[in-house]
């Protein structure tokens, strides 16, 4: 039987190899988040936020766009048009991991300040709601816990209510929830009061028992790859090294410049 010139014309194009297909984008990982996560310059060394470590532990081609900002809270963050800018380049398949608690607490000032159960929640909500709205994928992160010890040398919790809040969100919202701050509060048990000092910014001047210096922000980036891994939020093969030593000469600070300072 033959064929018509409609058929072979049809049979010619399906044998032609798809070569001209655009490449699949690849993802980003977003934060928005505190002083914890955020991007320090060379005017702070050697303090290090965890959000500058975790590429580390992220194949090389799924980014980290990190938006965390020194002192912020859910509140200030949104207040300040942060969230709007995340949401502005944020993309189809991308994820956002929200961190914040650290500055909600601050009950004299109400410029940051969020109430656990109701103000709290209704900021993250806004987080995940806008995410969701472009497609991107909203990650809970319970606060990372500070440094602090009792009498019989027991690491202690210091974030009241908020992480439960989280915690309670995230399940009624179906959101992963990675739980830094359990996980960092069992790491500074296990460490002990001496060891951690050398996880924070303590320094010939300073004992900062909130900030991480290179060691503590990769030690905290990696409970982070290893929550994203649990939660299924990455796939195994993208995430590395999550059983190997990272250099901490790896960490480096950019130049402040008059537009990174806030």
């Amino acid at each position: 039987m033959s064929l018509t010139r409609r058929q072979v014309t049809s049979a010619a194009i399906a044998a032609v190899p798809l070569t001209g297909r655009s490449p699949e984008r690849h993802r980003t990982l977003y934060i928005a988040g505190d002083s914890t996560a955020a991007q320090k310059y060379a005017d702070a060394a050697p303090e290090t936020g965890w959000g500058m470590a975790l590429p580390f532990f992220l194949r090389k081609d799924l980014a980290v766009a990190n938006h965390a900002v020194n002192g912020r809270s859910s509140k200030s963050f949104l207040d300040e048009g942060r969230l709007d800018a995340v949401l502005r380049a944020i993309r189809p398949g991308d994820v956002l991991i929200v961190q914040f608690a650290h500055n909600d607490e601050k009950a004299t000032d109400p410029d940051r300040c969020t109430e656990p159960w109701t103000t709290y929640q209704d900021c993250l909500r806004r987080y995940v709601d806008g995410a969701r709205g472009r497609g991107a994928r909203p990650v809970l992160a319970t606060p990372v816990e500070r440094r602090r010890f009792d009498a019989d040398g027991n690491a202690v919790p210091t974030h009241g209510d908020y992480p439960a809040a989280m915690r309670a969100l995230a399940g009624a919202e179906r959101v992963p929830l990675l739980d830094i701050e359990a996980l960092s509060l069992a790491l500074w048990q296990r460490l002990g009061v001496e060891e951690t000092k050398s996880y924070f910014n303590w320094t010939a001047t300073e004992q900062d028992n909130t900030h991480f210096n290179p060691p503590g922000a990769i030690a905290v980036a990696r409970l982070v790859a290893r929550e994203l891994l649990r939660t299924r939020v990455l796939a195994r093969p993208d995430v590395v090294r999550l059983g190997e030593d990272v250099p901490t000469s790896w960490i480096t600070w950019p130049p402040a410049t008059s537009s990174t300072a806030t």
